[in-house]
Order: C-alpha cells, then sequence, then structure tokens
C-alpha cells in the first residue's frame, strides 16, 4: 500500500496516516491479518518522525483496526474491524454535526450533501467484494 500524505495541509500528519490506514482497509487493499511496516520502518519511508507514526498506531489500536505484538509486529486486526456500535454512532454524529452546519452555512441543500455522501461512500463500496 502507497501512502500519500500532504504536508501542507492543515490536517495533522498522524490523522492523515490514520485516515490513509483506515482508506487502505475500507478499498480492501488491507486485509484482516496484513503486516503493516514497522513504526521505525514506516516513519524512515514516509520520511516523518517515529512519534508521529507511533500516534498513529496508538489510535489505530485504540479503536480497533490494528494489533500490535512484540514479536509479529504491527498487522490489521485479524478478526476484522470492530462493528458500529452505539458508541460509534455517538461519535459519527458529533463528527458530523460541524460538516452539515457548515453544508447549511453555505447554502447546500440537503439533497446535494447527501448525494455527496453517497458518492463518496459508493467509491469505497467499490473496493469490497
Amino acid at each position: 500500500m502507497f501512502i500519500k500524505l500532504d504536508f501542507e495541509s492543515s490536517e495533522p500528519i498522524y490523522q492523515q496516516l490514520v485516515f490513509r490506514i483506515m482508506e487502505g482497509i475500507a478499498m480492501k487493499e488491507l486485509k484482516p491479518g496484513d503486516d503493516l511496516p514497522s513504526v521505525r520502518s514506516l516513519a524512515s519511508d514516509i520520511g516523518i518522525n517515529l512519534h508521529t507514526v507511533n500516534k498513529a498506531y496508538h489510535q489505530l489500536k485504540q479503536e480497533g483496526f490494528i494489533q500490535i505484538h512484540r514479536q509479529k509486529g504491527v498487522v490489521i486486526n485479524p478478526d476484522g474491524v470492530p462493528k458500529a456500535d452505539e458508541q460509534y454512532k455517538e461519535r459519527l454524529k458529533k463528527n458530523l454535526h460541524p460538516l452539515i452546519t457548515e453544508s447549511i452555512c453555505r447554502d447546500l441543500g440537503e439533497e446535494e450533501f447527501i448525494k455527496l455522501c453517497q458518492t463518496i461512500y459508493e467509491t469505497y463500496q467499490g473496493g469490497r467484494t
């Protein structure tokens, strides 16, 4: 998997890295049990601080996307990503609020907002079998 980061973005590098790995899982480029590079190796390959990679991996581990083993290294969760529960749905609602609010302020209609969401969702569904 090729990880492309935007060093000019206002989004923190570790968040971009988290998203790129989650995107790889959603697109089926990364499958349960697949190995990821070590913290040191990925940091060196991308040219970023190893603490940045460590922070991204820690977040992915907390959210159940990856497992970190001393002997095996970093792997995509062999059991798959945990399914959406009520806690996840509440976090999703919290994250959607500012996007919907800004869309309304910018006079983006509900239908257009939903269509944008559907288009993005379908992009990722294309990677599913």
